[in-house]
């Protein structure tokens, strides 16, 4: 019995990791462009849901999704209704994903997987290595599935497992509480509606008993979001707990059927495992159709729910222990903490950039005021915290470790101060004077601040897991953007030859603005150089080697 349960435990393991291989795949390689494409859809409802849906498939995350647009809603590029939209078609995007890994592909599973492989192993370009990394988590997802059959089913024969299944027949809040919390715990109610449709197909649970699992796993991944979001910005937190709100309707509504007889799974088609499947779906298309006319009314009552920010708390923590300044390793972990508080303070910083440049808010901008000063504090403070553990005689790799901690401070100062000296200036500037960029020059500008948005989140992430494949993609990044910068000048100065009488007017402000975006790029990349030089993957110089060189004078 130990060993069957263990073997449960490793399927469902190996599952969640697929799922995060595929995701982590789609975003490395496609995450820009489809940022991109969510923002150029989601300019009415219908077509920010209808979006939201592809991208969740690709993503196998509507919480992904849901953070793009809970973070376009905050920066003012999208309405919160838009944003509350897009979300509502990425959770259907995800239910159909899981209809999609239920298809019967056993056989060519080894295919898949062999051609995944070939592809990573081989991959001249990251988009091309990336996507044999999808292609091997969709191999993964399937063997998954199958060692989880092949574990319930002598499992669902045990005397104890099949009394635990029929109390769950009867006890059906249980099993809506249990299905709520695994999928907040597996971060993925894909995940978790996969494993309770298997669970369904093998018999470890019955048909009544699997559909309120599913009908709580539903209402525990919105919980995700609202969990993810709860620190940011007032709008991205309301527009997340506008989904819970309409996901937590749907499903109490829908566990109530189930609870009075008014519904049960034997009414879809197919096997016990199939029904599971059906049910995800119907409960996300029914939730899209009820919600989508409401969306504004939502937000709405989510702003009375949601309370107030907590800014001024918030800049006054620290991770800084003075405490474990006799342990390096510890002192050194809590100086790291501290740099990622202060990367997430600079992306808060820079969020709301776009829409200040579109129309002035005396409050958003005095936010990003209060939080450079906590930048500022936090740099200070890591700055005097590391200089007092090096003088605790630590040894020289730690030593080392502490001044490329001191480098990264300096660099994520420098980008606070570009957004909130130079183009906080620059974008009350804009308003004073009554000026407004061109149609097609706000668009570029947006565009580019979208893909340095980009790069901070995966400067967050690097920070936090110090992933070398992550670091490297920063690097590159880094030069991308530089040529991205010239692009976007070249297509200003083609504008102003054409006589645009708004390119005219803010020539400067759009050519000051794209340089300073692109210096806050340059400096949150900096989190990467110490990784990639340990890795290798830096080169000393850009400068080509001159011809003259080793020879003699």
């Amino acid at each position: 019995m130990i060993l069957l349960a263990v073997n449960l435990a490793a399927a469902v393991a190996l599952l969640l990791w697929s799922v995060r291989m595929i995701r982590t795949g789609a975003e490395r390689a496609y995450l820009p462009e489809l940022r991109r494409w969510l923002k150029e859809m989601s300019a009415h409802r219908l077509s920010a849901a209808a979006a939201g849906i592809p991208t969740a498939m690709m993503l196998q995350s509507a919480t992904a999704v849901a953070l793009i647009g809970s973070g376009f809603a905050a920066s003012g590029l999208l309405s919160s209704g838009a944003a509350l939209a897009m979300i509502l078609g990425a959770e259907l995007g995800s239910a159909l994903m899981v209809q999609v890994l239920q298809l019967p592909v056993d056989k060519v599973v080894p295919l898949i997987l062999l051609v995944g492989v070939i592809l990573f192993l081989n991959a001249r370009s990251r988009k091309a290595k990336q996507t044999g990394r999808i292609t091997i988590g969709v191999a993964l997802v399937f063997l998954s599935l199958g060692m989880i059959r092949q574990a319930t089913a002598p499992i669902g024969e045990n005397d104890i497992v099949q009394a635990a299944a029929a109390y769950f027949e009867r006890d059906l809040l249980s099993a809506f509480v249990i299905g709520a919390l695994l999928a907040w715990l597996m971060h993925s109610s894909l995940a978790a509606v996969l494993t309770f449709a298997m669970f369904a197909a093998t018999g470890l649970v019955g048909t009544t008993a699997a559909a309120a699992l599913v009908i709580g796993a539903n209402l525990g991944g919105a919980m995700i979001a609202v969990g993810l979001l709860w620190s940011e910005r007032g709008v991205a937190r309301q527009v997340a707990v506008a989904n819970l709100v309409a996901r937590g309707g749907v499903t109490l509504a829908a566990f109530a059927l189930l609870v009075f007889g008014a519904f049960d799974l034997s009414m879809l088609w197919g096997g016990a495992s199939q029904q599971a499947v059906t049910l995800h779906v119907l409960l996300n298309a029914v939730l899209l159709v009820l919600a989508l006319p409401v969306t504004g009314q939502l937000v709405g009552l989510a702003e009375t729910l949601v309370p107030q920010s907590t800014e001024a708390e918030a800049v006054t923590r620290t991770a800084l222990d003075p405490g474990v300044l006799d342990e390096p390793a510890m002192a050194l972990a809590c100086a790291q903490r501290e740099l990622l508080r202060m990367g997430e303070t600079v992306q808060a910083m820079l969020s709301p950039i776009p829409g200040l440049l579109r129309q002035w808010d005396q409050q958003a901008a005095d936010l990003i005021e209060l939080r450079e000063d906590a930048v500022d504090r936090m740099h200070y403070e890591t700055k005097i915290y590391l200089s007092q553990l090096r003088d605790k005689d630590i040894p020289r790799e730690q030593a080392r470790r502490a001044v490329e901690l001191v480098a990264m401070a300096n660099s994520l100062e420098e980008a606070a101060d570009r957004v909130a000296v130079n183009l906080l200036t620059l974008a009350k500037r804009l308003h004073d004077k009554a000026h407004a960029f061109s149609d097609e020059g706000l668009r570029d500008i947006e565009a580019f601040h979208d893909q340095v948005a980009t790069n901070t989140r995966l400067a967050l992430s690097v920070l936090t897991t110090g992933d070398a494949e992550s670091a490297r993609q920063l690097v590159a990044e880094k030069d991308r953007i530089r040529r991205e910068e010239q692009k976007l000048q070249e297509r200003h100065l083609t504008r102003l030859g054409q006589g645009n009488p708004a390119s005219i007017a803010t020539t400067n402000a759009h050519q000051e603005t794209l340089r300073l975006l692109k210096q806050v790029n340059a400096a949150i990349s900096y989190v990467a150089y110490p990784i990639a030089e340990e890795t290798g993957d830096l080169l000393a110089s850009r400068l080509a080697r001159p011809k003259f060189a080793g020879k003699p004078a």
